[in-house]
């Protein structure tokens, strides 16, 4: 992978967990593998991957897999569960930044970053420093807006000192409208880059992007929760195998079809099969 994938400033990095859903033995309604994967949204490349304790969760398996990669100069977003002290450490020791996502599970955090923005909302951000975007996206009888804030007066947050490199926190808010049925939800984030809702709003919408340019991908062109393999290691090697296939399959961008044709196509065609494993025969210049 390092001869396909070349970090560059400002790469945009997304972390999430996938549950392999048929990996588990009969009788055992739980599964038994649950991978944790770095995504770059900006090249649609896996880069690491790493299978979380089955006594543990995302939150022990995602500092040791930042450790592993060389992301220095990207913007790194990660869901709630990674909204961790240690983990925004790691990402900063790295040379990289962070996007990560507020719920409940930081004490007043979520609260307070609510708060502030209710706050100078309700007064029309009156001498309040701020930016804002927003877009519309029409289709399928949806009409769906998202508005985004961010601000830079983290001083106000309780605890905001354990937070390594925060500089600003930010503000999506989602309003659907399906059938007439309009529904709306607010989302807060901590960031450690200054003040820049462009760069947010491009950050959190590549993470949503993971589950479908990876996750789904996987079960639909891979068929991987199909898999029923559980015993020993095979679970987690053939999820990293998928992983580097998916990869590799990526890479081609001269064969105008989805994944799951180029697969078929690699098991027909035998030089098409080579250029996949050679990879840099096939790769965009």
């Amino acid at each position: 992978m390092e001869a396909v994938h070349k970090t560059t400033d400002g790469e945009l990095i997304n972390i999430d967990g996938k549950t392999l859903r048929g990996a588990k033995e009969a009788g055992n309604s739980r599964s038994l593998i649950h991978m944790v994967s770095v995504w770059s949204a900006t090249q649609h490349l896996v880069l690491g991957q790493k299978k979380v304790s089955e006594k543990s969760n995302e939150i022990t398996a995602i500092p040791p897999l930042l450790e592993m990669l060389a992301i220095r100069g990207c913007l790194v977003s990660i869901d709630a569960m990674g909204c961790q002290t240690e983990i925004a450490t790691t990402i900063i020791e790295q040379g990289a930044d962070y996007v990560l996502a507020l719920k409940g599970n930081q004490g007043n955090l979520h609260d307070d970053v609510s708060q502030l923005f209710s706050s100078a909302r309700a007064q029309k951000f009156h001498n309040i420093e701020h930016q804002f975007h927003s877009t519309v996206e029409k289709g399928h009888g949806r009409i769906e807006k998202r508005s985004y804030w961010t601000m830079s007066n983290t001083e106000f947050l309780i605890g905001a000192e354990k937070w390594t490199g925060l500089k600003s926190i930010g503000m999506v808010e989602s309003e659907r409208s399906v059938n007439g049925v309009v529904s709306i939800q607010q989302r807060y984030y901590i960031l450690s880059i200054e003040s820049d809702v462009h760069r947010f709003s491009q950050s959190i919408r590549s993470h949503w992007s993971i589950e479908n340019q990876l996750h789904w991908i996987l079960d639909v062109a891979f068929d991987e929760d199909a898999s029923q393999c559980c015993r020993g290691y095979t679970a987690e090697n053939l999820a990293v195998i998928r992983h580097v296939g998916l990869n590799l399959l990526s890479c081609d961008k001269k064969t105008k079809v989805g994944v799951k044709t180029k697969r078929l196509k690699a098991g027909w065609d035998d030089n098409y099969l080579k250029d996949i494993l050679n990879a840099l025969n096939i790769v965009s210049p």
